[in-house]
């Protein structure tokens, strides 16, 4: 299953190396990333609409963009000629990248293609709209009133987008890709009007021909979510530093076979096992693989802010969480109060507890060959604006993919912070390795 995955991820570098700047795989950008903090977080953002956000923003410094998160991490770059600035979701879970193109109340950025000299929308007669967009999930049409090539995009939080594909240059630090195909939107209805108010559009980052990494032919890429500052890095191309040991790699998996719950071009890993603190569930193998309808395949996603685990493996890891917390933090007893609508294990915390975060037992999944721990501050998050009694409310990191309608354990960015994430189509690995990332990035020249 692995090797398929790689002549897909490969085939596409391939396909598109060529196509990018001179020497790709020998050039490295570097974006800083920063934390934008929303009012009112919510489970889903972007793709399979799994949550928050990553926000970058160009430096002044060449090859340098700003990088924000919290509940989206997003990336600023620029658009068309002359250039337009815009700034987009980052977003491992998706493919196609795209523009808002038209103005409407709910949206303080727009991308105006009728101002650019080297916009051009792609015809529904070129073979392009079919061989390009085969991977994406809703199957693109012809748009009868102009002949153009129409993409659907919708998420699973409900909200959706449509428009034409269109070529167009996207600069990104001091590197141009000429005829950047991406989705120009025109239409489109949002569960979160606020939130998508502050961005012009998505960057899917994911392993389709259409992604941003596949088109601008990068053998790889990497980013860091401090977890102290609300910093980060993200580098595109390769990650050769004498203070980043110790990789962990975990393999890539796909099916060749389509299968109704499985994305075929999501950076897919087998979770094996969980343990809380030295003790490992009493579950079955079985419980972590995917069935034979793709349900169960385990996602590694920066458009997901927590982590969402299916059913009977949530259910496991909530008990055994609860009992060895038993004594330590105090339960929040409302049936009736479930966390972003899939977290349903909460506590009330003093703010003099605050400290004993660092003693809670921590959570480690367990991948083919990696390990990813999940520990202190990162295992609670603070409901924001809810108080009970003098007492805060936090919750649990960990959410039940089942009550999301969700198919798949979803590995969130809360629970990347501070690790150095590689995502590798070359070698078809996804590697992780605890650090401090506003270290790295001072060590980087961020001026974090």
């Amino acid at each position: 299953m692995s090797s398929f995955y790689f002549l897909l991820c490969f085939t596409n570098f391939l396909l598109l190396f060529y196509q990018s700047f001179s020497s790709p795989s020998k050039q490295t950008l570097l974006l800083p990333l920063k934390t934008t903090l929303h009012p009112h977080p919510h489970a889903f953002t972007r793709n399979s609409k799994l949550s928050s956000s990553v926000v970058a923003t160009a430096s002044v410094a060449a090859n340098k963009l700003t990088f924000r998160h919290n509940v989206t991490l997003t990336v600023s770059l620029s658009v068309g000629s002359p250039p337009q600035n815009v700034t987009m979701v980052l977003d491992t879970g998706s493919e196609l990248s795209w523009l808002h193109c038209k103005k409407a109340p709910n949206l303080n950025f727009v991308f105006t293609p009728q101002s650019s000299k080297s916009y051009k929308p792609l015809p529904c007669a070129s073979p392009v709209c079919k061989t390009r967009t085969r991977d994406l999930p809703v199957p693109v049409s012809c748009d009868p009133n102009n002949k153009l090539c129409h993409v659907a995009v919708s998420y699973a939080d409900a909200s959706s987008i449509e428009g034409n594909l269109a070529y167009e240059n996207f600069v990104i630090g001091s590197s141009t890709r000429p005829g950047f195909l991406f989705g120009c939107m025109d239409s489109g209805f949002s569960s979160n009007s606020d939130e998508d108010s502050k961005t012009t559009g998505l960057m899917g980052m994911n392993c389709g021909s259409l992604s941003f990494v596949s088109q601008m032919g990068f053998p790889k890429f990497s980013y860091c979510i401090s977890g102290f500052d609300s910093s980060g890095v993200l580098l595109l191309g390769d990650a050769r530093f004498s203070w980043l040991k110790g990789l962990n790699y975990t393999p890539l998996i796909l099916r060749s076979d389509p299968l109704p719950y499985f994305d075929r071009v999501a950076y897919t890993v087998q979770l094996e096992g969980i343990k809380v603190g030295n003790r490992m569930l009493n579950l079955p193998r079985s419980a972590f693989l995917p069935d034979h309808t793709g349900a169960g395949q385990t996602m590694v996603d920066s458009g997901t802010q927590f982590t969402f685990l299916m059913g009977p493996v949530y259910t496991a890891l909530r008990n055994e969480y609860l009992q060895q917390t038993r004594g330590v933090l105090r339960v929040y007893e409302d049936p009736n109060f479930v966390f972003q609508g899939a977290m349903d294990l909460c506590y009330r915390v003093r703010g003099s507890a605050l400290a004993s975060f660092s003693n809670l037992p921590r959570v480690s999944l367990i991948f083919q060959g990696a390990e990813m721990i999940v520990s202190g501050e990162r295992l609670l998050y603070r409901v924001p604006g809810m108080n009970k009694g003098g007492d805060s409310v936090y919750c649990f990191t960990f959410g039940n993919s089942d009550l999301l309608g969700i198919e798949a354990f979803v590995i969130g960015h809360h629970h990347q912070q501070n690790v150095w994430m590689e995502f590798d189509l070359v070698k078809s690995r996804v590697g992780f390795a605890e650090i401090r990332c506003d270290l790295a990035g001072q060590r980087l020249g961020m001026g974090l």
